[in-house]
């Protein structure tokens, strides 16, 4: 007789059809204020991306950037990162002058200047709150009210709101340094505070106001256009954070708010030493209890921003690298189960039409493996990866599952172009047999691999379709200051607009990223009397020869 799991049936992938997409940081778009925004730069992205045939963009955690500038170290899970709004349309509702926001204008347009922009910003910011609090409805046209605002996102937001506008009021002191009568969050927080306090936490508020409103116009622009959003949540949060902060009890924290055990990977091929993060650790025992209701609160939130999430550090639902907090480096750590698949199956069914993809990368074990393919999730899989120092690569193009997602690389990789220029002679002839580059050293032959992959997903880096070096790198992983920075320019978008969209176009017609999913796992007759089979528009209009990108 079939056991219970003998007769439970397989999950079912969400990716369903080929297609691509482009992973840009909001903050790397063009603009007009230091810092890539929610205007009409990214509506233009949008229209790109649609013209070009791509159905996704690729964006890195929303929320407000702590210490180090990295969307992956936030203040919160919850909010909105204010610099990412669109100041221009607060003048037009007569909230800001525009002698007011020139200074920002004046902000370098190449990179993100984020000293320069914490300079200017915020007094700009807190203008049009001071003259938005005078306004008799308190609402402005396309945002619903402030009220309805606050009321359905009370659980987190006022909480947020107190905790930067104490953090102001600290002098931006870690919370575990403030007096030890405001190290955690209640309900009579905000009425003991100052009136300045408590008017810089009313303005906090309205700043989120402004950012969802803008953002669910924005998503709801890209879904109009068939572009839909893939998100980004990091495993762990600050320890500097809203959310420790309010939910204490969530975390590995001691009496006094420090951390007990903190994260980190142990020391491996990249690093003798391991790595050693910092951040506060899950108290699994008790998220257990609680039925997880802390994460998939975070994940139902995060799910409003986005259609899609890439959940990052996956292997650690699995095992997790625990470091004693005490500890200088990540050598003396040990390995700690996980969630696993409890997790999963409690998010599946608050969640039932999540789509998650799993980040995977680095060294992986069985059981991390085993725990991906259980909860039904597709995996990642970097170009660059595939030639390395493990004789056993799934990373090598030739191994990638269809259920997966190809990237050339991420935020944290160089570029393609950067990656082949460092190369040693020996490594690069490998690559350069393998992909045919006959002395190139340009991505777009990277471009087309992904794209011709097995994998039903396939993303790839706006330097990577700029063709850009080492310059444009987003992210060096170890290197604290300088990273974040980098934004292509409105001329660098429109050399693509004007040269290259009909060769992309091409290139997803031809390798059958349109989105529809036509393939399936068996031939059959071209025509099915009961269920026809639609001829790829590809096999029929494309020209027999095809352009060599370089």
């Amino acid at each position: 007789m079939p056991s219970q799991n003998d007769t439970k049936p397989l999950p079912r992938s969400w990716l369903t059809a080929r297609t691509a997409g482009v992973l840009a940081h909001l903050s790397s778009l063009p603009g007009d204020f230091g810092i890539g925004n929610m205007g009409a730069h990214a509506r233009r992205f949008i229209d790109f991306l649609a013209e070009s045939g791509f159905k996704h963009w690729q964006i890195c955690p929303l929320g407000p950037t702590s210490y180090g500038d990295s969307p992956y170290q936030s203040f919160s899970s919850f909010a909105g990162n204010p610099y990412f709004i669109d100041l221009q349309e607060l003048v037009q509702f007569k909230l800001l002058e525009q002698e007011e926001i020139d200074p920002l204008q004046q902000l370098p347009r190449e990179h993100v200047d984020y000293a320069g922009l914490y300079e200017k910003f915020w007094t700009v910011l807190a203008k049009a709150y001071d003259r938005f609090a005078h306004l008799p409805d308190q609402s402005l046209e396309g945002f619903g009210s402030l009220s309805d605002f606050l009321l359905k996102n009370r659980n987190w937001i006022v909480p947020y709101a107190d905790f930067m506008a104490l953090k102001s009021r600290f002098g931006e002191r870690p919370w575990i340094n403030w007096p030890k009568e405001a190290r955690g969050w209640h309900e009579d927080v905000r009425n003991n505070m100052t009136n300045g306090t408590k008017l810089e936490a009313e303005r906090q508020e309205f700043y989120q106001y402004l950012f969802f409103g803008q953002w669910m116009r924005l998503k709801a622009y890209a879904n109009s256009h068939g572009i839909s959003i893939i998100g980004d949540i990091p495993i762990f949060v600050a320890l500097d954070s809203a959310d420790t902060w309010q939910n204490k009890c969530v975390f590995k924290l001691d009496e006094e708010g420090h951390p007990t055990a903190v994260a980190g990977v142990p020391p491996d091929y990249f690093s003798e030493f391991g790595q050693h993060w910092g951040n506060p650790l899950y108290n699994w025992d008790f998220l257990k209890r609680t039925g997880f209701s802390w994460w998939i609160e975070r994940l139902r939130s995060t799910f409003e921003l986005y259609d899609i999430v890439r959940l990052d550090h996956f292997r650690g639902f699995d095992t997790y690298w625990e470091i004693p907090a005490s500890a200088p480096d990540a050598r003396t750590g040990e390995w700690k189960a996980g969630p696993g698949i409890e997790f999963f199956r409690a998010v599946q069914k608050a969640i039932p039409h999540a789509k998650i993809i799993a980040e995977d990368l680095g060294y992986i074990s069985q059981g991390v493996f085993d725990l991906r393919k259980e909860a039904g999730l597709p995996g990642m899989k970097i170009i660059q990866f595939g030639y390395g120092h493990d004789d056993n690569n799934v990373n090598l193009p030739h191994f990638y599952p269809k259920d997966s997602v190809a990237y050339t690389g991420t935020h944290d990789n160089d570029t393609i172009r950067g990656w082949l220029e460092s190369l040693p002679e020996d490594r690069l002839a490998q690559i350069e047999t393998y992909f045919n580059l006959n002395g190139d050293r340009s991505a777009w032959p990277f471009i087309r691999a992904t794209l011709a992959s097995v994998s039903q997903l396939a993303v790839i880096p706006m330097q990577d379709l700029l063709n850009l070096p080492s310059s444009a790198r987003m992210n060096r992983p170890g290197i604290p200051a300088g990273n974040w920075q980098w934004r292509f320019s409105d001329s660098e978008l429109s050399q693509l607009e004007n040269n290259r969209v009909s060769d992309i176009k091409n290139l997803i017609l031809l390798y059958n990223r349109d989105g529809d999913p036509r393939q399936r796992d068996y031939s059959a007759s071209p025509v099915d009397a009961e269920n026809p089979v639609k001829t790829s528009q590809a096999a029929v209009d494309f020209p027999t020869h095809t352009p060599v990108y370089s």
